[in-house]
């Protein structure tokens, strides 16, 4: 029987994933069987050291795992030197049009080059980017959008769409090729989700390469992160992609709190708290929302991996929500705080009941509160 991962016939908990070539960045392996790994960009000028490690610790907090830096002159990829050891996670140059900038991005630490060989030079300037990327042991990812596609295939296919970027990508991934070097990212955004979604659907099929997946200028933060979440989410639960960004015309934590939140949905990854809790009917006896926001403040203070439920109705709020952690239901005038589904204790106040929760929590935190 052929898997169909959207199938409940052969749905096992564990989605799967396609089998790619591992590349590592800096210390992160991407591809194979590593963990969907999340990355995002500053929005900082490079050039501005001081600015440019701010912002890249602020994402590590938030959950960044390979930061991205613009690299448009001489002076950004020189501030390379400065910004790399004093970050934690991987730094990639991201560079466009000139190849002297890839070479020089290389020698002054990052851990991976962005590139797009169509644009960066002819043959004989690509062969000494690919000799750089070697001698530092560096990936290249090969990025295209709907800006970067060649002349030749917008008249072939007829303009922007999936297979005019498909080509285009193992088009440029194959001039690498050439050159033998293989330690190769591909990304296909586009701002369409479904453009997108059919882009690295075709990809996967004819290559091996570890995938970069994104819905680039996918707008502001509420509709970038929807589609975001429609592209990404469609392509991961089918086994497709090995990192991901959130493009958001918002802040860094935005994107990165979408990237964890698509990966937890799915099941993938956690970090972190999640929350459920139910929509609201005509059967809520008690005032639902604040007490859903009551507890997404006390989850803000936790860092272990916790299903908490907030339910508002004691008929099937327990079983609906049976494999959280912590849970709380109110009804009727009663608020039953559960472990894993079973009923740990009944409460008459709101207020202690919301206790009781908060001080489960902190304790499976590792933490204890008089």
């Amino acid at each position: 029987m052929t898997f169909d991962p959207l199938s409940a016939e052969s749905f096992s908990g564990v989605l799967p994933r396609r089998k790619t070539r591992q590349v590592m960045i800096g210390g992160v392996p991407v591809g194979r069987d590593a963990p969907v790994a999340v990355q995002s960009m500053c929005d900082t000028d490079t050039r501005d050291v001081p600015a440019t490690v701010k912002q890249i610790h602020e994402m590590e907090s938030a959950g960044c795992e390979i930061a991205r830096v613009a690299v448009p002159d001489v002076e950004a990829a020189e501030a390379i030197a400065q910004i790399r050891p004093q970050i934690n996670i991987p730094l990639v140059a991201d560079i466009h049009f000139d190849w002297r900038l890839a070479l020089l991005a290389a020698k002054k630490g990052a851990d991976k080059l962005r590139i797009n060989p169509g644009n960066i030079g002819g043959k004989s300037k690509i062969a000494e980017v690919v000799a750089c990327a070697k001698d530092h042991g560096l990936p290249i990812r090969v990025g295209v959008n709907q800006g970067s596609i060649e002349k030749d295939l917008l008249d072939k296919y007829g303009g922007n769409n999936p297979d005019s970027l498909v080509e285009s990508a193992l088009r440029n991934a194959e001039i690498l090729a050439e050159l033998d070097f293989h330690d190769v990212v591909l990304s296909l955004k586009s701002s369409n989700p479904a453009e997108a979604i059919a882009a690295y659907r075709s990809v996967s099929q004819k290559c091996d390469y570890p995938l970069h997946l994104g819905v680039t200028e996918a707008g502001p933060v509420k509709t970038g992160s929807l589609k975001s979440a429609v592209a990404l989410g469609t392509l991961l639960a089918e086994g497709i992609g090995d990192t991901i960004r959130v493009s958001l015309t918002g802040p860094k934590s935005e994107e990165l709190e979408a990237c964890w939140g698509i990966l937890q949905a799915l099941g993938l990854r956690r970090r972190g708290p999640e929350l459920v809790s139910c929509p609201s009917c005509g059967r809520i006896e008690i005032d639902l929302m604040s007490l859903v926001e009551e507890v997404q403040s006390t989850l803000r203070q936790i860092k272990s991996p916790l299903k908490v439920a907030v339910m508002g109705c004691v008929v099937n709020g327990p079983g609906e929500a049976r494999d959280a952690d912590w849970g709380i239901f109110g009804g009727k005038g009663v608020y039953l705080l559960t472990r894993k589904g079973e009923i740990v204790e009944r409460f008459t106040d709101r207020e202690a009941a919301k206790a009781a929760l908060t001080r489960a929590l902190l304790e499976a935190d590792g933490r204890v509160i008089s």
